[in-house]
């Protein structure tokens, strides 16, 4: 693109004495080189992509306004490279007059290259500006760098957005012609109403970025270098972040076709397994009924329609390949199955707790049986009468749980104590005895009392 720096500064830019003719010489060929530099500077300014494609765009909004000062501005640009062309000229004219020149001429040439030599404008009822050297360069330095930060701006959002945009909506269209073939259409899906959003988005995105580039363009803080900031992608981000979040939930409608008969028989077991829990629970709440007297058996519902008529409902989703209703219909069912299955378990232990609190007093009852005859006792008549009264209790129907449970803790505390004192009567003398003392089987009534004398057993 050619130099893109601020011109050099002139020599010579503040008063003092009159020039000899090495100085002069020296000045006027810093001036010349300095004039060269200006030129390549505007040429490459002239020729940049980014001024070609300004003045061939259809312009909205900042842009519009800014390009059309920036315009002016460049035109000032050259009347002012033009007039700094002209003096610099007349200098050397002057210098090349003769070859030794005299105190006057220097003098003249003096004034030239460091007075307010240089006049611009004038013409068409426009005021004349006076410019030395210096203060010309100056000028058309703040113009150059101000000329070409903006079109260093605008192509660099050229550069950058467009060709991001095209690239997304090429995705975007890729991730649309998937979501029409399970389905996911506007109007029938979310995700298909989101691809319907971004698709809007992008077009309009891409149209204000081609025709009003400075609206999305940050400048860097703090930087006087032309063109420093960044393009503002904020849009772009935005709407890549949608397309991606629509991509992954087309995704997931392809893996429900994909294992959808599968998760389909995952879920009729589920379910099947559920009705025949409460199948089981509602039959072994009528032997409870029967069978235990006094408690409460909570009620069991019955399998639950919904879910067998949400299942079918899945079924013809599959068949017709309408995934995309499917693949929400799928996971929900997925929780509601678990769910019923974990009410069917239990309402079967709810139901089934006074038939295991039984079946435990029967096994501490046999265990107790057992340990009194390891210990020679199972003889005694009154441990064997209470045996047997909470044997019939907690065998016969309908069992009153209350009852047959105080029947099984009166034998429990009596074979304790009777094994208590077969130990003390193994070490020489049961503890506490004294001679004359009743035996076990006589301090005991049927009705489960000691004596005057004795505790409940």
């Amino acid at each position: 693109m050619g130099a893109t720096g601020p011109f050099p500064d002139p020599s010579g830019t503040s008063p003092g004495p009159v020039f000899d003719r090495d100085e002069a010489d020296r000045a006027l060929a810093r001036l010349h080189a300095e004039h060269e530099a200006i030129e390549t500077s505007l040429l490459s300014l002239q020729d940049h992509a980014g001024r070609r494609l300004l003045e061939g765009a259809e312009l909205t909004g900042i842009t519009k306004t800014r390009w059309a000062a920036t315009e002016q501005s460049i035109t000032v640009l050259w009347t002012y490279y033009d007039a700094y062309t002209k003096a610099l000229d007349e200098a050397a004219a002057l210098r090349a007059r003769r070859r030794w020149p005299g105190r006057d001429d220097l003098a003249e040439l003096t004034e030239r290259l460091r007075g307010p030599s240089v006049t611009v404008g004038g013409t068409g009822g426009r005021l004349a500006e006076h410019f030395t050297l210096a203060r010309l360069v100056d000028r058309m330095n703040e113009l150059y760098a101000a000329s070409l930060d903006l079109i260093v701006a605008a192509d660099a959002v050229w550069s950058a957005l467009p060709a991001r945009i095209d690239l997304l909506a090429a995705e975007l269209r890729r991730t649309r012609s998937l979501a029409h073939s399970v389905g996911v259409r506007p109007g029938e899906h979310p995700a298909g109403d989101d691809l319907a959003e971004i698709t809007d988005e992008l077009t309009a995105l891409r149209a204000e970025v081609v025709s009003d580039p400075l609206a999305y363009w940050r400048p860097a803080q703090g930087s006087s270098a032309p063109g420093g900031g960044t393009p503002d992608t904020r849009r772009y981000d935005r709407a890549a972040r949608a397309l991606e979040d629509v991509r992954r939930e087309i995704e997931a409608v392809l893996e429900v076709r994909k294992d959808s008969e599968e998760r389909l028989l995952r879920l009729r077991d589920v379910i099947s397994r559920a009705d025949r829990t409460l199948t089981e629970a509602r039959a072994a709440r009528g032997e409870v009924l029967a069978k235990i007297a006094a408690t409460e058996v909570p009620a069991v519902s019955g399998p639950s329609s919904v879910l067998h008529e949400r299942l079918s409902t899945a079924a013809g989703y599959r068949r017709n390949a309408q995934w995309h209703r499917l693949s929400p219909l799928l996971e929900a069912l997925e929780r509601d199955a678990e769910d019923e299955l974990l009410r069917a378990r239990e309402s079967l232990t709810a139901v089934t707790a006074p038939l295991a609190v039984r079946a435990e007093l029967r096994g501490r009852l046999d265990a107790y049986r057992a340990k009194v005859a390891r210990l020679g006792l199972a003889e005694d008549t009154l441990l064997a009468e209470r045996y047997d009264a909470a044997r019939r209790m907690l065998w016969s129907a309908p069992c009153d749980l209350r009852v047959a449970e105080q029947a099984v803790l009166r034998y429990q505390h009596l074979a304790a104590d009777l094994a208590e004192q077969a130990r003390g009567r193994a070490a020489g003398q049961a503890p506490g005895q004294v001679p004359g003392q009743r035996g076990p089987a006589e301090q005991y009534g049927h009705d489960g009392e000691r004596d005057g004398r004795g505790q409940r057993g």
